[in-house]
C-alpha cells in the first residue's frame, strides 16, 4: 500500500536523529527527528484543524510532537520517533495529491508503516508515490498503501499474479483497473474478466434465465469495477464486440487467450 517523504528536509534531519540526553518515560534513551516542509499551507493539512492529527499520533505512538510552522519537531523513543518521522512524510505526499487527511488517514498511515517494517524493504520507505494505474476516465490512480503498492508492481512485471486477503482490500478492482489501463493504451487487445461464478456445491441449471442472467449477479463486483473506470457506453460497446468479455470460471477451461489480458 514505499511510503512517501516531504520534499525537502532540515539537513539535521538528513545526518539521522541526534540522541537527547533524557531518557523517556519507558527508560529507553531519547532521540529527536527534525523535518521541514515545503509548503506551509500543505503542512497545515497534514497537521489537522488546531493540530489533532498530530495529537492523535503523539497518543498512537508515544511521541510529543511539536510544529512550528512548516517545521516539525519529534521527540521520543528512537524506533517511535523514526516511525511517526514515516508517517508524517506519507500523509504529506498523500495531501500533495489533494487527497483528505483525517484521523482515520493517521491510522492508516500507522498501520502501514507497521507494515512497511515488517513485509517491505526499508530502502522503500519515503519514496515519493505509490505506484499508479491511469485509465481515461478516472485518470491516476494511486495505490493507497504499501499492500496494494506491491499488488500493482506484480501486476505490472508478471504475467500470473495471485493475490489473497479480505473482502474489500481492492484485489479485483485494481486488477480490473490495470485490465482498462492496458486495453486503452493498445498493449492487448482484448480484455477476459472471470470468476468463480456460484459458491461451492451450487448449480446454475436451478437458477432462472438465460445464462447472463444466471452469472450477472455473482459477477457484479467486476461490472462495478469496470464502471468505475470507463464510461458506461465504453463498456456496453466492448461487451457487445467482444473486446471485454466476462465468463465464469467453469468456462474458461481449454481456452486460449492470445493478445488478451
Amino acid at each position: 500500500m514505499a511510503l512517501a517523504q516531504a520534499d525537502h528536509f532540515n539537513p539535521k534531519a538528513e545526518r539521522g536523529p541526534r540522541r537527547d540526553e533524557t531518557l523517556t518515560r519507558e527508560g529507553l534513551p531519547g532521540a529527536e527527528v527534525e523535518l521541514t516542509f515545503d509548503n506551509n499551507q500543505t503542512a497545515g493539512l497534514v497537521f489537522g484543524h488546531y493540530d489533532q492529527n498530530l495529537a492523535h499520533l503523539e497518543r498512537r505512538l508515544g511521541v510529543v510532537v511539536a510544529p512550528n510552522g512548516n517545521h516539525v519537531t519529534i521527540k521520543g523513543p528512537r524506533e517511535t520517533a523514526e516511525q511517526a518521522s514515516r508517517v508524517l512524510r506519507t500523509l504529506y505526499a498523500r495531501a500533495k495529491t489533494g487527497a483528505a487527511v483525517n484521523l482515520g488517514e493517521v491510522d492508516g498511515a500507522i498501520e502501514e508503516s507497521n507494515v512497511q517494517r515488517s513485509l517491505f524493504p526499508a530502502d522503500n520507505a519515503g519514496k515519493a508515490a505509490f505506484d499508479a494505474i491511469i485509465t481515461r476516465k478516472r485518470g491516476p490512480v494511486r495505490a493507497r498503501n504499501a499492500a496494494q503498492d506491491a499488488y500493482l508492481r506484480q501486476l505490472k512485471r508478471h504475467e500470473l499474479v495471485l493475490a489473497e486477503g479480505p473482502a474489500g482490500t481492492g484485489k479485483t478492482w485494481l486488477a480490473v483497473g490495470h485490465a482498462v489501463s492496458l486495453i486503452e493504451q493498445g498493449v492487448v487487445e482484448r480484455m477476459v474478466l472471470s470468476r468463480p461464478a456460484v459458491e461451492a456445491g451450487e448449480r446454475l441449471g436451478f437458477l432462472p434465465g438465460d445464462m447472463r442472467e444466471k452469472v450477472d449477479p455473482y459477477l457484479r463486483p467486476i461490472y462495478d469495477a469496470l464502471n468505475d473506470f470507463m464510461e458506461a457506453r465504453h463498456v456496453e460497446r466492448a461487451l457487445q464486440t467482444g473486446m471485454i468479455e466476462i465468463a465464469p470460471l467453469a468456462f474458461m477451461r481449454g481456452r486460449t487467450l492470445t493478445n488478451a489480458v
